[in-house]
């Protein structure tokens, strides 16, 4: 089976990839990622999401812990957690290969409530295990159904609505129930994150994100740092840098309107805060990146 997942994410991913490995699919958050050389570092603040590595290996990090994995074996994020990732191992021959699916959280709160009352602890939001054979199985028809358009219509709820069944009822079950618990700790400050993001280039006030969880000031500041491991604040910011240096590097933006177009008023406070996160200034991050896309293409 698994060889046959291998061989099917290869397929796709090479009629269908992008210049930076990256194919997209028509299953809203469903993405394959391909990769023929070691990368850089990758930073991002992730969505809930399950990926599966087929052939490779990878390390991410949050915080102070650090994950490898490679074939066989998947990473689980429960809550919106800033991560570090590299791919570590991948060549010509066996290029690195995983697929990526973002967690429908609305699915899973119907299968809770129809799954009924289980006990269960969140625990970490970031996680690696070997990726169970009912996942692997259910993915590989839903890589499947890619090649009949025509099946999309009828089967791809189903098999969607199956894949988190086996993701609820497997080792990790009890954290993934978390994100579908009405009204959970996880809910609440899910809210919050949810307007952070849309709104991540404006001042935003605590007592406002507070609110919009339904908590108290100080239960909020516990509860946020404790899923996502950042005060809001921090959040905040990263996500302003991450976006900032997407757009430099995908669009071309200039330094100082990058800075503008995600929020700082001033371009040398940027410029600190991007140091501290990425390694380097902003120009010099920015031209080490481009060079190694060149030599990698």
């Amino acid at each position: 089976m698994d060889t046959l997942l291998l061989e099917t994410a290869n397929r796709y991913v090479q009629a269908h990839a992008d210049e930076n490995g990256v194919a997209q699919t028509p299953v809203p958050g469903l993405t394959l990622i391909c990769a023929t050389c070691p990368s850089a570092l990758l930073y991002a603040i992730n969505r809930p999401l399950v990926a599966l590595v087929l052939q490779g290996s990878k390390r991410v990090t949050m915080g102070r812990e650090t994950f490898e994995f490679g074939a066989g074996q998947s990473l689980l994020i429960t809550a919106d957690v800033p991560t570090v990732s590299q791919i570590t191992r991948a060549n010509m021959s066996k290029p690195y290969i995983s697929l990526v699916i973002e967690l429908d959280l609305a699915l899973i709160e119907n299968l809770v409530v129809e799954i009924g009352a289980v006990p269960f602890a969140a625990g970490e939001p970031v996680r690696v295990d070997a990726t169970e054979a009912e996942v692997a199985d259910t993915v590989l028809r839903l890589l499947r159904l890619l090649d009949r358009p025509a099946s999309m219509p009828v089967l791809l709820a189903q098999s969607m609505r199956e894949l988190h069944f086996w993701l609820l009822s497997g080792r990790h079950g009890g954290a993934i129930r978390s994100l579908g618990v009405a009204d959970s700790y996880a809910q609440r400050v899910g809210r919050a994150v949810a307007l952070i993001r849309s709104n991540f280039a404006q001042q935003l006030r605590v007592e406002r994100l507070a609110e919009v969880a339904g908590m108290s000031l100080s239960s909020f500041h516990e509860h946020f740092r404790s899923i996502t491991s950042l005060t809001p604040l921090q959040f905040q910011k990263q996500l302003r840098l991450i976006e900032a240096r997407r757009i430099m590097l995908a669009d071309g933006v200039v330094i100082s309107n990058a800075a503008h177009a995600v929020g700082y008023e001033s371009v040398q406070q940027f410029t600190r805060e991007y140091g501290r996160m990425f390694g380097q200034p902003p120009a010099r991050d920015i031209k080490t990146a481009k060079t190694r896309m060149q030599s990698a293409a």
